[in-house]
């Protein structure tokens, strides 16, 4: 068997000890894998623990545009076979070349490419997905996520080529992580769902740890990942400042000739994914400058006796919009059509993301401000105290949503999300029915404990509890051989699945 990694960014560290405990302990020997960034190939190619048997950069690939010559016929000939139902999902998906983001900090909108560009960048990104596939022909491919061209095209050439997909994903249960085949759902969450719903499987065990960490959530809610709360986020003006003190602002001169330093140093600093110091000082002080200009004078204060729908903002740029909610990514324009899609008596509450406090302009929330019935809700503000109260949740596919069905809330979502396999979600394809939607939660809602019971004991017997948002996002994978246990249960996951 061999297995196939995308290693995305700083995942290469991840999951090459992925691969190294799969090897020692289920003799598994083969792997390849597409790398997103030059250090993550430096990296694979100086270890000796595994011979990978073919590694794909990204970064390599992409600059081979331009040399490229546009050929119409063959773009035809994929979008007939690859398209979803044409090829401009590729692109809008991928933050880079559609926007210019992850080089730059959001809000910057301007792509570097034409429109020929782009073409020409998704051909030769496709001709080398092809043919890395078939000379070396996996048998399984790993995602650690799916969040450019390259990596949903890289996941549609495996379905069509008959290629198992186990992609990792968040479970929101604590730091309990699943696999699934579809980006769209929890797959093999599902299936066990399902034959729980119908009385063909008994899981006790995994059961009573539903039921408790229900009780629990109730009694307290909290979220399942500390680090996007508004307590580990700079939410206020004094935090954001904070490196100005003198001790904190010598480092962070320190750090900026550092960043400088290495860019100076780097020969292959021109790669496509290479972040420019100059860039990251420019959007640094200008989110810097919103900060001190502030939005306090926009801010409303909730009042829980009144009714209302919770709309939490969503942090951008993010996969969890443009891949599952492809036309709901204009979130001021959304909050519009929900507004206007309510109850006369009705107000909607818009939280803002506590990552984002800074990043998004005045004229954003300003915008939303016209809104008659919208109330502005400082991020600090505990988004638990705000399900609470909402009579609905509204959301394109955030952790709100499963949230507020956790605490019994009706939710309506706006894209593909684990959670819509609940009767409580009710998803929103068509933005004409949203009215009847509404009408039809707020008057018609009913509550499933026991379909919401068999969910969570569906995730606690598919999932395996391992904290990557600490090992990957946090740490960097820089020490992966301290979770080696965490890691370890990972693998034993990947492994169940793999020869079903």
């Amino acid at each position: 068997m061999k297995i196939c990694f995308l290693l995305q960014r700083r995942f290469a560290y991840i999951g090459h000890a992925l691969a190294l405990i799969l090897k020692e302990k289920y003799g598994v020997t083969d792997f390849c894998g597409y790398v997103s960034l030059r250090s993550g190939l430096e990296f694979l190619k100086s270890q000796k623990d595994i011979q990978y048997t073919g590694l794909l950069l990204d970064e390599n690939v992409h600059n081979q545009y331009k040399d490229e010559p546009l050929d119409l016929a063959y773009l035809k000939e994929l979008e007939k076979n690859y398209g979803l139902p044409n090829l401009w999902r590729y692109i809008e998906m991928d933050r880079t070349i559609r926007h210019g983001q992850l080089v730059r900090e959001y809000p910057h909108d301007a792509s570097p490419y034409s429109h020929e560009e782009m073409m020409r960048l998704m051909q030769v990104k496709i001709k080398a997905i092809l043919k890395f596939l078939k000379e070396e022909k996996p048998d399984v491919i790993i995602f650690s996520v799916i969040a450019d061209l390259s990596a949903l095209f890289l996941y549609q050439a495996a379905k069509k080529f008959g290629i198992k997909i186990l992609l990792i994903k968040p479970s929101r249960i604590q730091s309990l992580h699943t696999l699934t085949e579809d980006y769209r759902y929890y797959s093999h969450v599902d299936k066990t769902f399902n034959e729980l719903q119908n009385g063909e499987m008994a899981l006790p065990e995994h059961q009573l740890l539903a039921e408790n960490f229900l009780k629990n959530f109730r009694a307290k809610p909290s979220p399942y990942s500390y680090r996007d709360t508004p307590a580990a986020k700079p939410t206020t003006r004094k935090k954001q400042f904070a490196f100005l003190r003198p001790r904190q602002a010598i480092v962070s001169l320190k750090w900026t000739a550092q960043i400088f330093t290495d860019y100076f140093r780097n020969k292959y600093r021109q790669d496509p994914y290479t972040v420019k110091p100059w860039h990251y000082i420019i959007d640094t002080i200008k989110r810097k400058a919103r900060v001190f200009r502030g939005f306090d004078d926009l801010y409303d204060e909730p009042n829980f006796n009144e009714y209302y729908v919770f709309f939490p903002l969503q942090a951008e740029p993010e996969m969890d919009i443009t891949l599952p909610s492809q036309f709901y990514t204009d979130q001021n324009w959304l909050i519009q059509q929900v507004a206007r899609a309510l109850p006369i008596y009705f107000k909607i509450y818009v939280k803002e993301h506590p990552a984002m406090y800074g990043y998004r302009p005045r004229n954003f929330y300003k915008k939303l401000k016209k809104i008659p019935n919208v109330k502005l809700i400082r991020p600090t503000e505990t988004g638990f105290n705000l399900i609470q109260n909402a009579k609905i949740i509204t959301t394109l596919v955030g952790t709100s949503g499963w949230e507020g069905m956790l605490l019994k809330k009706p939710v309506i979502t706006f894209g593909d999300v684990f959670y819509n396999k609940l009767p409580m979600a009710k998803k929103c394809d068509n933005i004409n029915d949203l009215p009847w939607l509404i009408k039809e939660q707020l008057e018609n809602f009913i509550y499933d404990e026991k379909s919401l019971v068999n969910y969570i004991t569906a995730i606690y017997k598919e999932s395996a509890d391992v904290d990557l948002i600490k090992i990957w996002e946090m740490e960097g994978g820089s020490q992966t051989e301290k979770h080696k246990e965490q890691l370890s249960a990972l693998a034993n996951l990947i492994a169940s699945k793999l020869n079903p």
